[in-house]
């Protein structure tokens, strides 16, 4: 237990310091919808892991194999699953407590989608470090940045779908391209594929962060 608990905690750290940057600066982002928005990511780990079990190769409904096994199983199996299961308990978020909160903080998609995706890192970061403890570790600084950037859009393409469908599309869609960009470098050998992978990874984050920060400014202004 102590183990896990260390686990948890190293996983928690990107977590940590976007709940401490919004408590400096004072952002409209209330604790409640931080907290829902960290269990709803954290929550999509599983749907995720129900999808990918459909893809198997060799076997299962979906082989993966042939040429285009290895882009299948990086952009299928892995990307599309998580973001898809995150998309579906932001949306699960956003319509049901949303409606049953709507003075708790108002509904930021974007810095909801963030704050999902480093939910989903704790989880998948303590699972796999239970098997290799400096993983978690690493995860902690390459994959977390990567999954708050996706999640990031995946919550604006939850708002965007219900009066922009192109553009909410195509913000999944692009959620969906990062992460899979990110997984394919990190599977080829070298050296330069993993720090262009971290590189995507921290570049994508920047560029959520900026829109969080925009994003929090317009509902101060307001």
């Amino acid at each position: 237990m102590g183990a896990l608990f260390i686990l948890i905690l190293i996983s928690s750290i990107p977590a940590i310091a976007v709940f401490v940057w919004f408590r400096l600066t004072r952002a409209p982002f209330s604790i409640f919808w931080f907290s829902a928005s960290l269990l709803a990511g954290a929550a999509s780990f599983f749907p995720a892991l129900f999808f990918q079990s459909f893809f198997r190769a060799g076997s299962g409904i979906f082989t993966l194999s042939g040429k285009w096994g290895l882009f299948a199983e990086i952009f299928v199996r892995v990307a599309l699953t998580e973001e898809l299961s995150r998309f579906l308990l932001l949306l699960i978020l956003f319509t049901v407590i949303g409606r049953l909160y709507e003075n708790s903080g108002g509904i930021k998609a974007n810095t909801a989608g963030l704050v999902a995706g480093l939910g989903f890192a704790i989880l998948e970061s303590s699972v796999y470090g239970a098997s290799n403890p400096v993983n978690a570790l690493l995860r902690a600084f390459t994959a977390a940045p990567l999954h708050g950037a996706c999640g990031s859009r995946v919550g604006s393409s939850v708002v965007l779908l219900r009066e922009h469908p192109v553009l909410g599309v195509f913000r999944f869609l692009s959620a969906v391209a990062i992460h899979g960009a990110y997984n394919f470098m990190l599977n080829i050998p070298g050296r330069f594929p993993v720090i262009a992978a971290v590189l995507i990874a921290l570049s994508a984050l920047l560029s959520a962060i900026q829109i969080v920060r925009n994003e929090m400014k317009d509902e101060t202004a307001s």
